[in-house]
This record gives C-alpha cells, structure tokens and sequence, in this order.
C-alpha cells in the first residue's frame, strides 16, 4: 500500500475539523426543519448529525451533555441543541441552536392551533382528529419502549422505573421529588453498587479514538476556555438571563390583573419551567391535568388532539404547550380579536417555556463539563433517565384512558380508572392498527398520523 493510500485509509478516524459559524448554523436550520418525532426521534436525529456523520462531538461527551439535559426541567431536545451550539460556539453558538431549533415547528404550531381553533367542530376535521387520537398513543407507547430499552440495562433500573410511575400514579407525588430521589439513589448506588449503578450499566460509550470529535480537538488545543466556570459566573448568568426571562412575564402581570388569562399564561408556564423534570413527555403529564382539570382551558380531548399536532410538527414536543396557551387566550379574549388573543398567547407561552433553557444551559454547562469523569454524577443522572421512563408510563396510560373510554372515574387516592361500559371500540381499534403499523410494520410516526388520520375519518363516516 502507498503512503497516499495509507493516509487515506487512515483520514477517518482522524478528529474532523471545528466547523465555521455559518456552517453550524445552517446545520441547526436543517435540524429544526427536520427534527420530527418527538424528543427520542430528535435526540436520535442530532447524533446521527453531530456524532455519527459529522463527529462534531464524541459519543461521552454527547451522552454526558444530554444525561444533564435529562436532569433539567423543560425540554431536553432543544436544551442538547443549546448546550452543543454552547461547546462549539459559546454564548452566539448556543442561542442560535435553540431558536432555529424551535423556530419553524413554532411557527407551524401556530398556524395549525388557528386552524383547529376555527375548524374543530365541523364534522371533517373532529373526524380525523379522531385518528390522530388513536395515533398519539401509539406515538407514546413507542416512546417509553425506545426510552426504556435504553436506560433500563438492569434489575436496578427497572426497580427505578417501576418505582417512579407508582409514586406519581399512586401517590401523586410531585415531579422534582421523583426526580430527587432517583438522583440520590444513583449517587448512592455507585457508592454501594457500582456494578449495577455505573456509566456502562447504562450503556454508555467509551471515549476511544473513533470516539471523538472536533470539540475534543478543541480541548486538546486549549480552545474551550469557556467552559471552565470563571469567578461569578453564576451571578453574572443569574443577572443577565433571569431578567430576559421573567421580566416580560412580570411587566404583562402588572399591566393586566391578576386574575386575567395572562397572568395565568405567564404565571403557569413560567413555574412548569422550574418543576417539570423529565423532558417533554413527563412535563405533559402535569400540564394536562392542570390545563383540563384546574383552569378548564381544554377538554381532555381537546389536550390529545394538541399533542397530535405537535406531533406533526418540527421541533420539541413540548409546542403543545404553545396550543394550550393559544387556545386559553383565544376563549378568554375579551375585547380583542380571538386570534390575536390566542397568537398573543401562543407567545408568551413560547417565551415563558423556552427562555429558561439559556438559563439552565448558560448557568450550569461550564460546572457539568468539569465533572465529566465523576462517576458518582454519572450513576445519579442515569437514575433520572430510568425515573423518566416511569414518568412517561403514567403519561401514557392517562391518554390510554382518555382516548379508549369516554368515562373515567377517581377511586382512592386519586387513581383514575375507566367506566368499561364506556369503552369505544372505534378509539381501541384504530390504536391498535397504529400500534401494529408502528411496531410490527416499521412505519414511521408520520405515515401513521396520516394513515390514521384517515382510518378515523372513514370509521366515523361509517
């Protein structure tokens, strides 16, 4: 073999160069355009384009960014797509990967929360939304099996699972409690069981070579200084951020009253900002309750047909909160057009969601990325992604209940179960068709809405 062929050979497992600004921006563009499927499908989606294809970052170093995003309230897709542009980029790098990531499946949500707001109840549109239903369960089923196969590698992780859905289904127990527990049960587990508790019971990669990638070039080259958390790092990133966040929410507080749909907009979605852990799925879990049951912004119904359309859109998962928000102003909008109370509402919903991710991101990345060999935080945050996986279980089977019976009722300590002679064999049979189209036929998420979709609305025809 020639030197040329041998050099050749061996360029692929060279560390690739650090990409331009703009060629990272317009890789975040194409990712926001694309990243359909909710958070697995995205997470998914960005390895393929960071790790696998382009090797802009490492395998560790990706799983241990996206391990903290796990423990972060909020969405975990968008604040990976934070805390990478982050690495790469600083500060300018990190803002642009969260707004393009979220910006165009915005946008769309917008438009489609319109549409369903003006047409929902004319007999076409109610009926494939009646599909779309039967579809969104499936999508999440898929979602704790994906999941689940990832993080529960063990006895000990299922425990964990097992453990956090009967603590939120049974004992109503809240989400920053689920998540503290499992934490420390990892934390302590690597003290006492590191055999089960370790990185690699969790599946993690090595950090070999091919491992790498051009942010590991970086570090090696002493180009990632901002990672390093200087002296009043936290306070200067407190004084900046938590202004841009809460100070839009404080301002429309004080100009509207206390009790108007604004301040509950603002209010509501800024504390789901703090208290939801778990990413996208497990935050729903609290914000349909509290959307359908608290404030009677939406029917239960009305709160699945939202995750379908956030299911056919690009970006987080957790844009239904932007429908939630649309649909509270748009029948709370008092002197001003619908839509634009709803659009106005949709807005602030973004804002009052989305912001917090630069804080968190912003506050806490530079101190993570200075504990990436300690595996104590290894074993706490792979204990988080175990708890989330029961999270999502509860969060599926309350859409099982609310789209395959028309009743259910309270029992003890809250637990719903359904009114069997509610049963609608319409919902259970296109479900199952979905659950048979996604897992035995390999259909993707959106070929099984749409299949869906129209199953509905000849059914209902019938």
């Amino acid at each position: 073999m020639t030197a040329l062929a041998k050099d050749s050979a061996a360029r692929p497992a060279a560390i690739p160069a650090v990409p331009s600004f703009r060629e990272a921006t317009r890789l975040w563009a194409k990712i926001g355009l694309l990243s359909f499927g909710g958070p697995a499908g995205q997470i998914a989606l960005m390895h393929k384009e960071l790790v696998e294809e382009r090797r802009w970052i490492g395998e560790e170093r990706f799983l241990h960014a996206l391990n903290y995003c796990m423990l972060l309230p909020g969405p975990e897709a968008q604040q990976l797509a934070i805390y990478v542009g982050w690495l790469l980029h600083r500060t300018a790098g990190g803002l642009v990967a969260g707004i393009l990531f979220v910006l165009p499946g915005a946008l769309v949500m917008l438009g489609l929360s319109s549409f369903y707001m003006l047409y929902n109840d004319a007999p076409v549109v109610e009926a494939l939304f009646f599909g779309v239903k039967a579809a969104v369960l499936a999508v999440v089923v898929e979602a704790v099996i994906r999941i689940g196969r990832r993080a529960l590698k063990n006895r000990a992780m299922v425990a964990i699972a097992v453990a956090a859905f009967l603590a939120i289904y049974v004992a109503r127990l809240p989400f920053p409690l689920i998540v503290l527990a499992a934490g420390l049960i990892g934390w302590a587990g690597n003290r006492f069981a590191p055999r089960l508790f370790s990185a690699s019971a969790h599946g993690k990669g090595t950090a070999g070579a091919e491992g790498k990638g051009a942010v590991d070039l970086m570090f090696e080259r002493g180009e990632l200084g901002h990672t390093i958390p200087k002296r009043w790092h936290a306070i200067r990133i407190i004084a900046i951020w938590l202004p841009v966040w809460l100070g839009p929410v404080a301002l429309i507080a004080v100009l509207t009253s206390p009790g108007s749909v604004w301040a509950q907009i603002g209010g509501f979605f800024s504390l789901m900002a703090v208290v939801t852990f778990g990413g996208a799925y497990a935050v729903l879990a609290y914000v349909a309750q509290a959307a359908v049951t608290s404030f009677g912004w939406l029917s239960p119904g009305e709160m699945v047909d939202g995750l379908g359309l956030a299911e056919t859109t690009p970006g987080p998962l957790i844009l239904v909160l932007q429908f939630v928000g649309f649909a509270a102003a748009y029948r709370h909008a008092g002197p001003i057009s619908p839509l634009l109370a709803g659009s106005m509402g949709a807005g602030l919903t973004l804002w009052a969601t989305f912001a917090p991710c630069f804080l968190w991101i912003f506050l806490g990345a530079p101190y993570i990325e200075q504990l990436r060999q300690n595996k104590a935080l290894s074993a706490a945050l792979g204990a988080i992604t175990a708890a989330v996986v029961g999270v999502i279980m509860n969060l599926a089977l309350w859409f099982a209940l609310h789209v395959v019976f028309g009743k259910v009722e309270s029992v003890g300590w809250g637990v719903e179960v359904p009114v069997l002679s509610s049963l609608d064999w319409r919902a259970a049979l296109l479900s199952a068709a979905a659950m048979v189209a996604m897992f035995r036929l390999k259909l993707g998420m959106l070929p099984t809405l749409a299949g869906s979709a129209l199953a509905g609305l000849a059914l209902l025809a019938l």
